[in-house]
């Protein structure tokens, strides 16, 4: 497969029933001022919702933002998901309340990275930047 054309094309979502988003609408302005396409799910997406999404958009990644303590199960979903449906290029990112214990199972499973409380803007931006598909020189 070769480099896609155009920005990094990003899907933010906020899978299960956590119903706070302020962080995740943080990040996805953030990966826009920095020049990369975000498409924002809103609250309480399911998995599914969430997969079908980033197909139908032709992300390159998905950011997911758990504060419910779900991060677990959500994860490891969207993750099967990608897989079932044959999109494992799309690489699965998140962050939020989640103990440091939990993150190398969910890496295991295919998680690229978390970001916990803390992590700044530029951090993020910059590794998205760094593990994401590059945008073809104009």
């Amino acid at each position: 497969m070769g480099v896609a054309a155009g920005p990094i094309r990003v899907v933010v979502a906020k899978p299960g029933l956590d119903g706070h988003d302020r962080g995740a609408k943080v990040i996805a302005r953030a990966l826009r001022d920095a020049g990369m396409e975000v498409i924002y799910t809103g609250l309480h997406q399911t998995p599914e919702q969430i997969v079908d999404t980033a197909i139908q958009e032709d992300a390159d990644a998905i950011g997911l933002s758990i504060l419910s303590g779900a991060h677990n199960t959500l994860f490891a979903a969207v993750i099967a998901l990608l897989k079932d449906r044959d999109a494992e290029d799309i690489l699965v990112f998140g962050g939020g309340i989640i103990p440091e214990a939990d993150i190398p199972p969910l890496k295991e499973k295919g998680v690229a990275e978390i970001f916990t409380p803390g992590a700044t803007t530029a951090s993020i931006v910059d590794w998205v930047r760094t593990n994401v598909r590059q945008p073809a020189e104009t």
